[in-house]
Parts: C-alpha cells; sequence; structure tokens
C-alpha cells in the first residue's frame, strides 16, 4: 500500500479549500493529510484540513523560512505549497530538500521574472509572446504623458501596481469629472484622472505602477503543470466572458502559455492570463502559483493539484489530456463551515500554540462544485 502523502499549504486564497478537497479525492484513493497555516483564524483553509495553525505575523522573509523549515520538520511535510514568501522559500529548495519537503513552486529565476509585471513584460516580449503597450510610471508627469500617448491611439487607460496579484489596485482612467453618477449604484474600478494626479503629486513617495490600455474580453487563463524537466504535462484554458466561463484548448492561447512555462522554468502549477488587445490575444499576467480557479478543471475531468502532487514527490503522470471539455459554468458563493471557536488573530512570540485539528465534518466538504468560497 503506498504511503500516506501529508501537504501543507501556507497563507493561501479561501478558493483553496477546493484544492484540498480534490487531493483527498485522488484517483489512486491514497490517504493525504493536509496541514494548513493562516493569519486569519476564520480562513476557511484552516477549518478544511487536518491540522491547522495560526502564523506568527512580522516575520521578515529570511525568519518565515525559518518557520517554514520548523513546520516541514515537525509536521512531516511531504510536499510544501507556498504561497507568502514564494521568492525566498524557492532560494532555500535544497534545505527543504534536506528536510525531507519536495516544494511544489518554480524556480527562483522564475520567480524572480515574473514577481514584477515590467520585467514580466519584458522577458516574454523577448521571446515572441505578445504583450500589450505599457509604460512604467512613478510620477504625476510619467503618467499623464502615458495616457496622453493612450488617448491618442484610440485606447482607454488604465493602471495596476507594478507588482501584485488578483487585481489588488487595478483602476480605469477616466477624464468625465466627479458626479453624483459615480455615487450611484455599487463602486466600479473607474478614478478621474485629475483626483489620480493630485494624489501622485500630493505624496510623499513615489509609486511603481504600469499603465497599458484597456484589455478586452475573452480573458483566458491557461493552467499549466510543468515538470523540473521543463517539459509541460497539462495545460487548458479557462476562458471568462462576463459570467460565463468555459474551457479552451485552442493553440492561440495554449502554445504562448507552453512557451512561457517551458522556457522560464514555471515548475509545478501556474497560471498565465491573456485578454484581446485589438484582434490578438496579449499577455495579461503570469502566476507562478495554482489559480485560485483550478479545480474548475475539475469540470474537465481533469485533478491538476493531485497530478501536481504526483510529480513533486517524483512520480511522473506523464502528458494529461483532459477526456472531455466541460460546459460552460459560472461562479457562486457557497458556505463552508469554519473551526467552532476563533483564536486570536495574532500569537505572541513566547506563546507556543499547538495545532489545531479541524473538524471532521463530511457534509462542509462539498463534492468539487465549481464555486468560490468565502473569503
Amino acid at each position: 500500500m503506498a504511503s500516506r502523502v501529508r501537504v501543507w499549504l501556507n497563507r493561501t486564497y479561501a478558493e483553496n479549500v477546493f484544492f484540498m478537497d480534490q487531493l483527498r479525492r485522488n484517483p489512486g484513493d491514497r490517504a493525504v493529510e493536509i496541514h494548513a497555516t493562516h493569519g486569519d483564524a476564520d480562513s476557511p483553509v484552516l477549518a478544511a484540513a487536518d491540522t491547522a495553525e495560526l502564523e506568527p505575523e512580522g516575520l521578515s522573509p529570511a525568519a518565515y523560512v525559518e518557520y517554514a523549515l520548523d513546520q516541514c520538520v515537525r509536521r512531516g511535510i511531504d510536499v510544501f505549497v507556498p504561497r507568502l514568501h514564494q521568492a525566498a522559500i524557492v532560494a532555500h529548495r535544497a534545505d527543504f530538500r534536506t528536510a525531507g519537503t519536495a516544494l511544489l513552486a518554480p524556480t527562483p529565476e522564475a520567480v524572480a521574472v515574473f514577481e514584477d509585471k515590467a520585467t514580466a513584460y519584458e522577458a516574454a516580449s523577448a521571446v515572441g509572446v505578445p504583450v500589450p503597450p505599457w509604460w512604467r510610471v512613478r510620477t504625476a508627469d510619467e503618467l499623464m504623458c502615458a495616457v496622453e500617448e493612450l488617448e491618442a491611439a484610440g485606447e482607454r487607460a488604465c493602471f495596476k501596481p507594478a507588482s501584485g496579484a488578483g487585481g489588488v489596485g487595478f483602476r480605469m482612467i477616466t477624464r468625465a469629472p466627479f458626479s453624483l453618477t459615480h455615487l450611484s449604484g455599487f463602486p466600479g474600478p473607474y478614478v478621474q484622472l485629475d483626483l489620480v494626479v493630485e494624489a501622485l503629486r500630493r505624496a510623499e513617495e513615489p509609486v511603481d505602477w504600469l499603465v497599458m490600455p484597456r484589455l478586452e474580453q475573452p480573458e483566458v487563463s491557461v493552467d499549466c503543470l510543468t515538470g523540473p524537466d521543463n517539459r509541460v504535462r497539462l495545460a487548458v484554458g479557462r476562458t471568462k466572458n462576463g459570467r460565463r466561463r468555459g474551457f479552451t484548448l485552442r493553440e492561440r492561447w495554449l502554445a504562448p502559455a507552453r512557451l512561457l512555462a517551458e522556457g522560464f522554468g514555471l515548475h509545478y502549477l501556474s497560471n498565465i492570463q491573456f485578454r484581446m488587445h485589438g484582434d490578438r490575444p496579449v499577455l495579461m499576467d503570469v502566476n507562478t502559483r495554482p489559480a485560485g480557479g483550478l479545480h474548475q478543471l475539475s469540470l474537465c475531468g481533469v485533478n491538476a493539484p493531485w497530478a501536481a502532487v504526483r510529480l513533486a514527490l517524483g512520480e511522473d503522470p506523464g502528458v494529461i489530456e483532459p477526456p472531455f471539455l466541460g460546459q460552460d459554468y459560472t461562479v457562486v458563493s457557497a458556505p463552508r463551515t469554519l473551526r467552532p471557536v476563533s483564536v486570536p488573530q495574532q500569537r505572541a512570540p513566547e506563546t507556543a500554540l499547538p495545532a489545531v485539528p479541524a473538524p471532521a465534518d463530511g457534509a462542509a466538504r462539498e463534492a468539487g462544485a465549481p464555486a468560490a468560497a468565502p473569503a
């Protein structure tokens, strides 16, 4: 009988409760135990895990690596899926290997290239992957120059942080003056150019933004599974057009994603996003981690999390072709139980907090519905 596999997810997204569900429902029916850590005591991933622990706050990247190595040794972790401080962790892959833990994460070089969007666009363009026009701006004057160039070309300008994830900080620029119109309905992504310029001129420190044209739908997120030999084992595109979601295997999306994954060492699970600029797909973003929506590939008969864990353990699953493409769908919220007792948000440095087993509530673990867990 195959041995039990112990997997750790650190401070990950709420949607990864479904990642955890898929590990447990692996095709080989192999025993999987999941350890989760987070800074939020009410994170659903802590409730979904077999053992859970609050993470200490305020650790430097170097101190977090020491904390992570200690977790791996004490918990007997076989596979570690790092999100927080990923760059510092992958730089110490050899130390984790010595501790008996495989990192389900890319190479340090890949993380360095893609954690900065400007560097990512330069690297992608150099290997022939189309990217949108973009400007790196740090001052109000640079912002105005970029916006004026885009508008002269008939484009609508937007900006986002040069580093970041999940659409945090993304805004679309409008020259329409602020009025009651902007206070009706739900808050939107639009921000008045004059207000942005004024805020930049008052700011004590420069910003680090990318200004680019607004890209159009469809948005296609290509989930890739790549081995340490730089060969892609799985590539499936998830399409988004408004509320409608679907899947694609069209090479116009998959070919540039494979080129990036294989050429830059995006080992194990990565997510490469494209949108339309005019009539062609261009790169929007590269995530060097599993996407929050990765579990949606279950609608195509694919268990990507388990295939990735097998690959990290040296058990090559080979090239994975989806047996079918699932029908179009949408994403809705679904309830998940939390731990019965909340614990303090932050642990005092001198206090040792033991792992807390999560409640074994089978009814709380849903059957892989493509829904987003409440954050």
